[in-house]
C-alpha cells in the first residue's frame, strides 16, 4: 500500500479521505491557501503544505503547484476527492508524467466520460439507452431550430462539459430558443471553458437514480447498488437516499447491470458512478457519469458496510477488487442531507462567517462528515457545503425517523444554515411516500408552510464561547507554512 499520499482538495472530502489514510497507516498530506489557514481538514492531517499560485488561479486549481507539493512532500499519489481538478483529465496527465499515482480513473476515461455529447454517442453506440436528442453539440442558431423541430418541444439545453445546472436552460417551444440558446452557451463558457452545449428532449418530473460502481485495472467490475438524488435545487442534489423507494428489484437489475456495461465501454476503473433519469412510465435512460468519488457515497457505504475510499486507494496502488459481486447486498436504508452555509429562504444565497458554536448530533444510526469546527472560517472562496448528516436504519421510516431526530439535535451557529429546510422535506407527503421528483422541492415543499430563520438568540450566546475559545486557536497555524502534526483534531466542538 502507498506510506504517503497527497489530498488535492479541502473541506469535508478531505478529512473524509484523511480518516481512511490512517485506518491504512497511511501518511496524509493536506493542502491549504493563504485564506484557508485556519481550515479544519489540516487539523487532522499528518502533514499540511501552504500552496500558492504565480499565474492568479485559485491555487488549489494550480495544477502544478499541486505536483509540485507532492514531490517535495515526498507523496506517491495524489487524491482528488470531488470538485477543483477531480474530473480534469490534462491534470492526470501531468501526474502521471511526474511519476506519480492518480487516486482515480485513466485521463482516456475521464476525457470521454467529460464530454457529455462524447459519452451520449459512446453510449447510442454500445446501445444503452440515452434520452433522445443531439450526439453532438449544436453549432449554432438554425442548426438548434432543426433539432428541435426534429425532436419535439419541450427540450433541455445542455452544457457538453457541464455538470452542477450550470449552462441549462428548458426550451417549451422555438420563440424561446434564441435568448436561451444564447444565456446557456454564455454560462457553459464561463463555468467549463467551452461554450459547446446539445439538446435533450425535456421529461417532466423525472427521479434521478444513480448507480455506484467501483472497478479494477484487472478488468473486474462490481456495482454497490444504486441511490435516488431527487430532491434537488437548481439541478444539485441536496438530499440522497440508498437504495432508491422508487424501483423494484427488476428495475434494480436492469440498471445496476447497464451501468457495469456504461462502465466497462469507458473502459473505467477505480470508483464512479453512473446516473440515469427515470420517467414516469419506470424507463430510465443514461444521464451522465461521475469519474470520481460523490458526495453522497456514504449512504452507500451506509447499506453495503464497503468503505469506498479505501477501496479507491487500494485499487489505485494495482490491488483487485477485494469483494465479489455476490458477497454485496442491500442492508437497511440510509439518506443523506447535505447540510450547506446558505440563506434557504433568501434565494439560497450562501452565508458567510465564523463557525463560533457547533454541536453535532449523535445516536444510533448517525454518521457526520464534516470539513468544519468551531472558529472555522465559511468564506466565499469555497462551495457552501459544509457537512453531511447520514442516517441509516434498518429500513426506510427508522431511518427517516432517526434523520429527523439528529436534525433537532445539530446545532450550527455563525452562519445560517439549511438544516431548517430538511425537517420539511423529511415530513412532505412526497417525501414519506417516496413519489417525490427531481421538481417536488422547488415547485412544492419550497411553497408551502413557515419560514424557519436563523436562531439569534443561540448565535448571540455562542459568540462568547468564541472569545474564550479564541486565544486557544489563533496560533494553530500562524506563522507556519509546511506543518507536521503530533496532535490531531486539536479544536472540540461545543
Amino acid at each position: 500500500m502507498f506510506k504517503k499520499i497527497l489530498i488535492a482538495n479541502r473541506g469535508e472530502i478531505a478529512v473524509r479521505i484523511i480518516k481512511a489514510c490512517r485506518e491504512l497507516e497511511i501518511t496524509s498530506c493536506a493542502l491549504y491557501t493563504e485564506n484557508d489557514r485556519n481550515a479544519y481538514h489540516i487539523r487532522g492531517a499528518d502533514e499540511a503544505y501552504l500552496i500558492s499560485s504565480q499565474s492568479g488561479l485559485n491555487p488549489y486549481l494550480d495544477k502544478q503547484e499541486i505536483i509540485n507539493t507532492a514531490k517535495k512532500a515526498g507523496a506517491e499519489a495524489i487524491h482528488p476527492g470531488y470538485g477543483f481538478l477531480a474530473e480534469n483529465h490534462e491534470f492526470i496527465e501531468l501526474i502521471e508524467q511526474a511519476g506519480l499515482v492518480f487516486i482515480g480513473p485513466s485521463s482516456e476515461s475521464v476525457k470521454v466520460m467529460g464530454s457529455k455529447t462524447e459519452a451520449r454517442a459512446l453510449m447510442a453506440a454500445k446501445g444503452i439507452p440515452i434520452i433522445p436528442g443531439t450526439t453532438e453539440p449544436v453549432r449554432g442558431y438554425d442548426e438548434a431550430v432543426s433539432s428541435i423541430n426534429t425532436i419535439g418541444c419541450p427540450v433541455m439545453l445542455k452544457a457538453s462539459a457541464g455538470g452542477g445546472g450550470k449552462g441549462m436552460r428548458i426550451v417549451n417551444s422555438v420563440d424561446e430558443l434564441k435568448d436561451n440558446l444564447t444565456r446557456a452557451q454564455s454560462e457553459s463558457e464561463k463555468a467549463f471553458g467551452s461554450g459547446d452545449v446539445y439538446i435533450e428532449k425535456y421529461i417532466p418530473d423525472p427521479k434521478h437514480i444513480e448507480v455506484q460502481i467501483i472497478a479494477d485495472k484487472h478488468g473486474n467490475y462490481r456495482h454497490l447498488f444504486e441511490r435516488e438524488c431527487s430532491i434537488q435545487r437548481r439541478h444539485q442534489k441536496i438530499v440522497e437516499e440508498a437504495p432508491s423507494p422508487s424501483i423494484d428489484d427488476k428495475v434494480r437489475s436492469e440498471i445496476t447491470a447497464t451501468a457495469v456495461k456504461v462502465a466497462k465501454a469507458a473502459g473505467y476503473f477505480n470508483a464512479g458512478t453512473i446516473e440515469f433519469l427515470l420517467d414516469q412510465d419506470g424507463k430510465f435512460y443514461f444521464l451522465e457519469m461521475n469519474t470520481r468519488v460523490q458526495v453522497e457515497h456514504p449512504i452507500t457505504e451506509a447499506i453495503t458496510g464497503m468503505d469506498i475510499v479505501k477501496e479507491q486507494l487500494s485499487i489505485a496502488y494495482g490491488n483487485k477488487i477485494s469483494f465479489k459481486q455476490e458477497d454485496i447486498g442491500i442492508r437497511g436504508h440510509a439518506i443523506e442531507c447535505r447540510i450547506c452555509a446558505e440563506d434557504v429562504y433568501n434565494d439560497f444565497l450562501p452565508s458567510t462567517g465564523k463557525i463560533v458554536h457547533h454541536r453535532l448530533p449523535s445516536g444510533p444510526g448517525i454518521r457526520v462528515d464534516r470539513g468544519i469546527g468551531v472558529l472555522s472560517e465559511i468564506s466565499v472562496h469555497f462551495d457552501s457545503l459544509i457537512a453531511k448528516l447520514i442516517s441509516w436504519g434498518k429500513d426506510r421510516p427508522e431511518a427517516i425517523s432517526r434523520l429527523k431526530r439528529a436534525l433537532t439535535e445539530y446545532q450550527i451557529a455563525g452562519v445560517v444554515s439549511n438544516i431548517p429546510l430538511f425537517s420539511k422535506i423529511l415530513n412532505h407527503e412526497k417525501f414519506v411516500n417516496g413519489s417525490y421528483s427531481i421538481n417536488t422541492l422547488v415547485n412544492e415543499i419550497m411553497k408551502t408552510g413557515e419560514k424557519a430563520g436563523r436562531n439569534e438568540n443561540l448565535e448571540n450566546i455562542a459568540a462568547l464561547v468564541s472569545v474564550l475559545l479564541n486565544d486557544q486557536a489563533s496560533n494553530l497555524t500562524a506563522n507556519k507554512n509546511d506543518i507536521k502534526f503530533s496532535n490531531r483534531w486539536i479544536i472540540d466542538d461545543e
